[in-house]
């Protein structure tokens, strides 16, 4: 979709947050195009590992987070809303133009601290407390990978770490971002960016995550789940 213009270079293209901000520091572009969903790391997490007043001029790219396309208009920070669109896309591109040839760096930083503190007040939200001999660990939603039903409990699985909250899978379904979260079954709910594969044997559907782990998909889920892998892998319009 920049082929048509002259006055951009693509300098570089990334996978997920951690390449995202090594992409940034080493080779520190004029403008970003900067997905708010992404593995291991999400924009706002970019935003917070450059800090803002070392950002150059961002384009957020989101699939119908209500919530960023609020913070953005209030902020007057630009986004684009996938699947994306040739007019949308050359709007976005000419404010961005005249933003840099307006603005001065200070309205800048103000506008990307504004969207990052209102980024935080939503991961807020969304985060999980486990109780431990110590106190307590807080844990974001972005470090699960899959959560399992154990009787009264859940067990969460984060990486290596394993945590056992007295909360049911309904309520945590419930407090978790349904666009990246999906209960594959009544015992399990998956982490959608950490899915690798998905394998049907037997007449039966289970997801490989990276980690390895291979978690059953029952019969009546099926549907929906494959519903939200579809979405995360649909492609942008060219």
């Amino acid at each position: 979709m920049l082929d048509p213009y002259d006055d951009i270079d693509v300098v570089g293209e990334t996978r997920n947050g951690p390449e995202t901000v090594r992409a940034l520091r080493e080779l520190k572009p004029d403008l970003v195009f900067l997905d708010i969903r992404m593995p291991l790391l999400d924009g706002f997490g970019v935003l917070r590992a450059i800090g803002v007043k070392q950002m150059p001029s961002v384009i957020f790219v989101t699939a119908h987070d209500e919530f960023a396309v609020r913070a953005f208009d209030a902020h007057a920070v630009d986004y684009l809303i996938k699947p994306l669109r040739k007019t949308r896309f050359a709007e976005a591109l000419e404010r961005i133009r005249e933003r840099r040839r307006s603005a001065n760096a200070f309205q800048i930083y103000r506008q990307l601290s504004a969207v990052l503190a209102a980024g935080e007040r939503e991961r807020i939200k969304r985060k999980i407390v486990v109780p431990t001999s110590k106190g307590e660990l807080i844990i974001d939603e972005n470090e699960i990978d899959w959560i399992e039903a154990q009787d009264y409990y859940a067990r969460i699985f984060a990486g290596q770490r394993r945590h056992l909250v007295r909360e049911s899978l309904t309520s945590l379904a419930q407090r978790l971002d349904a666009k990246h979260f999906v209960r594959v079954h009544r015992s399990a709910i998956v982490n959608i960016d950490r899915v690798k594969e998905v394998r049907q044997e037997s007449g039966d559907t289970s997801l490989l995550l990276f980690n390895g782990t291979r978690v059953p998909v029952s019969r009546r889920r099926r549907r929906l789940t494959r519903l939200v892998l579809r979405r995360l892998s649909e492609p942008v319009d060219n």
